[in-house]
């Protein structure tokens, strides 16, 4: 641990001393942080057309031309101070790029100028197709996030397909590159997909489909393990023997907890409903060329393991806990499951119904649709007898996070439950079920929605949009959705006062919050589809994509927050993050830039944390001198001490470092984000 720690560390420093060296003009004209997270994922050459070469030229006035740029692609620095959505942008979209000149944070002692004008440079032509000159936000001021003096760079005027940087000229400077096409997103949104197969448990990961770099046997199927699961406390009692193999490991842990797993496939489902022209039959999966959307064949492997958790009863188990080690295939411990609650038999009874509304709609899939709603009636039924049936699995020892919910969330998965069971079975007990009680949503009674609330905000929405919805509930919702959205200061009030410097507004930075982002970019797009008010399309669209483009490089860090995508077009993504397969000093797959391939590519990880600590036992009381010396002498830093959007290093060191904290990827980031990025893929024309 300490090894990898000193080693992401002094890269820093490195990079940092070598930047200092580069080029020279009015400015510190290096890297500027570009790789202040864990260095660049770039393993490759890059399959989505991006290219590093071109050059500059100093001599340009048009705004909008055809000049020849005079430099040469050699003579230009990667620049951590210009950064850009590093996939790219949609030809009609905006296209803002961020120049940073940092003033606080472990990067506060970096100074840059900008130029009076940059240029935007085809890399294939080197031709010069846009100069254009920086705005200072917000009159110069530090941003409270950031630590950051920035200015904006506004290029959507370029329109045509094609891979670009943006170039400082006076220091000789570039961005990263990056494409502009209709496709600009597929190649990144496959590999989204794909990380759900290397999730799968008990499958194997063959080198045909997994890339021989990630192959793996199929894991915990061997004796005592996911096929022969026991009741957490009743272990010697064949009798609570289940088979229980399949689903997903649900994050960097390779437990499996009911009531998210069943929203990762509700969220998917929607994905699929919101823009099904993208979802072909050739992700590369072992399902794949079989006639059904490979999202939906993922969505029926995750499906099949929720059936196995279901009770005869109509209950559904909660929770299992699984050995671990790297690679998954090599864990060998018993696997246990915890009882059935009520929270996991609700969100069941969702995930049940609205999967049988649209895997029915599947030639050859029709009886097994039907028996979803079967299974999602008798989860009904079992919930509403037993409303109040409580498990809290991290009390007794069972997997790793906490599934147990509040009130309030059984309430709302509640509410869930009876609006797609609603529509897919014409109940009028449903749809009743749900006007009797949608007032005590927070959305209405608070008149307030916020991203950590996305789940069921969005079925409220999807419910007011149903065909024998009361008139007066459904404006109701809507109009409680819309006013939040058009009059809450972290919405669209954040977005036309410019409020955030990164251009991608979310009210705080916690744990996971490029979910956040995520959702934040799916509340202003669903307040367009489900006719919520709102400044109409384009407006709800080009709010999205700012948070998109977070996520994509534009943030302090210059980060792509997704793991190991330099194939995919990106200079600077994510090296290394915490995850039980991936793991610290593995030689295979620890990180891009220490091991033989790093992690699998696609994972999203959870993003700046400014609540990081080391574990509460450092320095001095983990037990051991040996766990001491683990702890090193403070908190990393970064992710320790740093402005909110700086909180983050590329690491994956396990306890007491508790890297999970900040770079862990878990399923349900990776499904706000998949929704989030498909809504901006063109339909495939095969």
């Amino acid at each position: 641990m300490n090894r990898r720690l000193f080693s992401s560390i002094s890269f820093l420093l490195f990079c940092f001393l070598l930047s200092a060296c580069g080029g020279g003009g009015g400015s510190d004209a290096g890297d500027g942080g570009s790789s202040s997270s864990g260095g660049s994922s770039s393993s490759g050459s890059s399959s989505s057309g991006s290219s590093s070469g071109g050059s500059s030229s100093s001599g340009s006035s048009s705004s909008s031309g055809s000049s020849s740029s005079g430099g040469a692609p050699g003579n230009l620095t990667l620049s951590g101070f210009i950064v850009v959505d590093q996939f790219g942008y949609l030809p009609e979209s905006e296209k803002v790029a961020v120049l940073r000149d940092p003033q606080q944070g472990f990067d506060g002692d970096r100074e840059y100028t900008p130029a009076d004008s940059y240029q935007v440079v085809d890399t294939e032509s080197d031709e010069v197709v846009l100069t254009v000159g920086p705005q200072a936000w917000n009159g110069g001021a530090i941003a409270d996030n950031s630590g950051d003096r920035v200015w904006h760079l506004d290029f959507s005027a370029v329109t045509r397909s094609g891979s670009y940087m943006v170039v400082d000229t006076e220091n000789q400077l570039r961005s990263p590159t990056f494409r502009i096409a209709d496709d600009v997103y597929r190649p990144v949104l496959v590999q989204a997909v794909r990380t759900f197969y290397y999730q799968r448990a008990g499958f194997a990961k063959e080198a045909s489909y997994a890339d021989a770099r990630w192959a793996d046997g199929a894991s915990h199927l061997g004796a005592g393990q996911d096929p022969e699961a026991r009741l957490f406390n009743d272990t010697g009692n064949a009798d609570t023997q289940r088979d229980l193999r399949g689903g997903w490991f649900d994050a960097g842990d390779y437990n499996k907890y009911t009531n998210w797993h069943a929203s990762y496939l509700t969220t998917l489902l929607h994905s699929y409903r919101e823009n099904p022209g993208v979802w072909t039959d050739d992700f590369n999966i072992p399902e794949s060329g079989n006639g059904i959307p490979d999202l939906l064949d993922e969505v029926k492997w995750g499906m099949d393991w929720l059936i196995r958790m279901q009770e005869a009863d109509g209950s559904v188990l909660s929770v299992m806990g699984l050995s671990h080690a790297s690679p998954p295939s090599s864990a060998t411990g018993p696997t246990t499951y915890g009882p059935a609650t009520t929270a996991a038999t609700y969100s069941s009874a969702a995930a049940f119904a609205l999967g049988s509304q649209f895997l029915g709609q599947i030639q050859g899939l029709e009886s097994y649709a039907a028996d979803l709603s079967e299974r999602a009636e008798n989860a009904w039924q079992w919930a509403q007898a037993n409303p109040e049936v409580t498990f809290r699995n991290s009390d007794n020892g069972v997997a790793a996070g906490e599934q147990e919910t509040s009130d309030y969330g059984r309430f709302t998965k509640s509410l869930i439950a009876a609006t797609y069971l609603y529509q897919k079975t014409g109940k009028a007990v449903y749809r009743q079920y749900v006007e009797d009680n949608y007032q005590n949503a927070h959305l209405i009674e608070q008149s307030h929605a916020a991203p950590w609330e996305a789940e069921i905000q969005h079925a409220l929405l999807y419910f007011a949009f149903l065909d024998g919805v009361s008139a007066q509930v459904a404006d109701s919702i809507r109009t409680a959705y819309g006013n939040s959205l058009d009059q809450g200061g972290d919405n669209w009030p954040a977005v036309n006062s410019d409020r955030e410097a990164y251009r991608a507004h979310i009210q705080v930075y916690t744990w996971g919050s490029n979910r956040t982002h995520a959702h934040q970019g799916n509340l202003f797009y669903d307040q367009y589809q489900f006719g919520a008010g709102g400044p109409g399309e384009s407006e709800a669209r080009n709010a999205a994509l700012r948070h998109l483009n977070y996520l994509h490089g534009v943030n302090p860090l210059g980060k792509a927050y997704l793991s190991n995508m330099g194939e995919f077009g990106a200079e600077n993504s994510v090296d290394s993050f915490y995850h039980s397969w991936f793991s610290d000093g593995s030689p295979q797959w620890d990180s891009v830039s220490e091991s033989s391939y790093g992690p699998a590519p696609g994972f999203l990880v959870g993003g700046p944390n400014p609540g990081y600590d080391w574990d509460a036992c450092c320095p001095t009381s983990c037990g051991s001198p040996e766990n001491n010396a683990q702890c090193g002498i403070a908190p990393p830093s970064p992710p320790a001490d740093q402005p909110a959007q700086k909180s983050y290093l590329d690491f994956n060191t396990s306890w007491p470092l508790n890297s999970w904290a900040v770079t862990e990827n878990h399923n349900d980031y990776q499904v706000a984000y998949i929704r989030l990025l498909s809504k901006f893929v063109s339909e495939s024309k095969d």
